[in-house]
C-alpha cells in the first residue's frame, strides 16, 4: 500500500486564528502611542534644526547665520554622535553606509542610544534622513510595548509586532502609507503568502499611524512632516528621445551610486578605527562642504545640508533659477557630504539618494529632449534604486510624488530604475561563498 499523498501545508492557517486577530488588535492600539511619538520625534529634529542654524547664531550676535558656521557646528556634533556609537548600547543603530537592511527590532536597551545618535545627526544638518531611526524606534517600542503586556510572546509574533510598529512610525513620512509599506516589505524581502500574513497588520497599523499623524499636524499646526511637492510642470506623452535619456539616466545614475556607496564604505572602514575623533572629522568635512558650495554659488549652504526632503518642492519650483553650473557644483558637494555622512552619523539613506538625483535629473534637462518633470523623476528613481537595490520603491517614490504628472512619467521612470538596478547589480561585487573552494 503506498504511502497517502497529502497537500501542501495552508499558508493562510495563521490568519483563521484566534491568536491573529488579538495581534490585530495589539497593532492597531499601538499604532496610536508609536505614530505620536514618530511625530513628536520628527518635530524634535525640526525644532533642533531651527534652533542650532537660526536661533543660536542670533543669540550669539549675528544677524544671519555665517557660511562658515556648519563646520564647528557639525564637529561637535559628529563627536557626540561619535561617544554615542562608541559607548552606548546598540551603537547608535544600524550604519546607513550598509543601505537599508532587515535586521529586525532592536532591543530595548539600545533604543536610547539610536534616538540620541539619529537626533545629533539630523539635527546639526547630516545628509541622512529620519526613515531609518523610525523604523528601529518603532519597531523596538513596539516589541518591548508587547512584552510588557505578553510576557511569552512567541518569536513569530514578536517580529510581526516589531513589523507592524515600524509601519506606523513611518507611515505618514514618505507622503502615503502605501509606500512606507512597499518600502518596508522590499528591504524585508517578503514574498508569497507571507507576504499577506505580515502586511495585513503592517497596513492596519500604517494606516493608524497616517490618520494620527494628520491629526496632530492639523491640531499642533506643525504640518505632518510628510514629503510633498508643491505645483509640478505638465510632463508631455514619453517620446523615443525621453526614452534615450531614460536610459542614460540609468546608466550614470548605477556608476554614480556605486561611487557614493563604495567611497562611504571605505570611509566607515577607517572611522570605525578611531571612532571619536573620526566622525568629529567627517563631521567638519560635511560643514566644509557646505561652506564651499555657499561661496562658490552665492546660494545657500543649507542646500547641501539635511536629507533634502522639504527642498524638493523648492528645487523643481525655483529651477530656472540655478544655473547649470550651479547644479553641477551642488550635485558634486552634496554627493560628498552624503559619502561622510554615510561612513558615521545615523540616519536613513532615502532622501539624500532622492535628492541628488532630482538635481541631476534637473541639471540634464537643460539639454535638448528631456523635459524638467520628466528629468526630476527619472533621476529620483535611477538614483534611489541604486543606493537602495528596492526597485519596486523607487518607482513609487518617482511617480506618486509627482501627483497626476506621476502617471504621466511612469514608463520613462520604470525604463530608468530598471536600467539602473540591472548596472547596479553589475557593478556590484558577488558576495563569497565560503564553502566554495578558491581555484589556484
Amino acid at each position: 500500500m503506498g504511502t497517502p499523498v497529502t497537500g501542501p501545508a495552508d499558508p493562510y492557517a495563521p490568519v483563521r486564528t484566534r491568536r491573529y486577530a488579538g495581534l490585530l488588535v495589539l497593532a492597531a492600539v499601538l499604532g496610536v502611542p508609536l505614530s505620536a511619538i514618530a511625530f513628536g520625534f520628527l518635530a524634535l529634529v525640526s525644532e533642533l534644526q531651527s534652533l542650532t542654524y537660526k536661533e543660536l547664531p542670533q543669540a550669539l550676535g549675528f544677524q544671519e547665520t555665517p557660511s562658515w558656521w556648519p563646520v564647528p557646528l557639525l564637529g561637535v556634533a559628529g563627536l557626540l554622535v561619535g561617544l554615542t556609537v562608541r559607548h552606548l548600547p546598540g551603537r547608535g543603530g544600524h550604519r546607513p553606509a550598509d543601505g537599508l537592511v532587515s535586521t529586525g527590532p532592536p532591543p530595548a536597551a539600545a533604543l536610547p542610544g539610536i534616538a540620541l545618535a539619529a537626533l545629533a545627526s539630523l539635527g546639526a544638518g547630516a545628509v541622512l534622513g529620519p526613515e531609518a531611526p523610525l523604523i528601529a524606534l518603532g519597531g523596538g517600542l513596539a516589541v518591548w510595548a508587547a512584552g510588557r503586556v505578553k510576557r511569552d510572546l512567541a518569536p513569530d509574533a514578536r517580529a510581526l509586532v516589531g513589523a507592524s510598529g515600524s509601519f506606523a512610525a513611518v507611515s505618514a513620512l514618505l507622503g502615503s502609507p502605501l509606500l512606507g509599506a512597499f518600502l518596508l516589505m522590499e528591504v524585508a524581502g517578503l514574498a508569497g503568502p507571507m507576504l499577506g500574513v505580515v502586511l495585513v497588520p503592517g497596513l492596519l497599523a500604517a494606516g493608524v499611524g497616517a490618520l494620527i499623524f494628520t491629526g496632530l499636524g492639523s491640531w499642533t499646526g506643525l504640518g505632518t512632516y510628510s514629503l510633498t511637492l508643491g505645483e509640478v510642470p505638465p510632463a508631455a506623452a514619453p517620446g523615443l528621445a525621453a526614452f534615450g535619456w531614460a536610459l542614460v539616466l540609468g546608466v550614470a545614475a548605477a556608476f554614480a551610486g556605486a561611487g557614493i556607496r563604495r567611497l562611504s564604505l571605505a570611509l566607515q572602514e577607517r572611522v570605525e578605527r578611531r571612532t571619536v575623533v573620526a566622525t568629529a572629522a567627517m563631521g567638519l568635512a560635511v560643514g566644509a562642504l557646505a561652506l564651499v558650495y555657499s561661496e562658490t554659488s552665492g546660494r545657500d549652504g543649507s542646500e547641501v545640508l539635511y536629507s533634502g526632503e522639504h527642498e524638493l518642492g523648492h528645487l523643481l519650483a525655483g529651477s530656472a533659477s540655478y544655473s547649470v553650473g550651479a547644479l553641477v557644483l551642488l550635485i558634486v558637494c552634496k554627493s560628498f557630504a552624503y559619502c561622510a555622512s554615510l561612513s558615521c552619523f545615523r540616519g536613513g539613506p532615502v532622501f539624500p539618494a532622492m535628492f541628488v538625483g532630482a538635481v541631476a535629473g534637473i541639471a540634464l534637462s537643460h539639454l535638448p529632449g528631456l523635459l524638467l518633470t520628466e528629468g526630476f523623476a527619472m533621476g529620483i528613481g535611477a538614483m534611489c534604486v541604486a543606493m537602495l537595490r528596492l526597485p519596486m520603491t523607487s518607482v513609487l517614490l518617482a511617480t506618486l510624488l509627482l501627483g497626476k504628472e506621476g502617471l504621466t512619467v511612469m514608463p520613462l521612470v520604470i525604463v530608468s530604475v530598471v536600467v539602473s538596478y540591472v548596472v547596479t547589480l553589475r557593478l556590484t561585487p558577488a558576495p563569497v561563498d565560503p564553502a566554495r573552494p578558491e581555484v589556484a
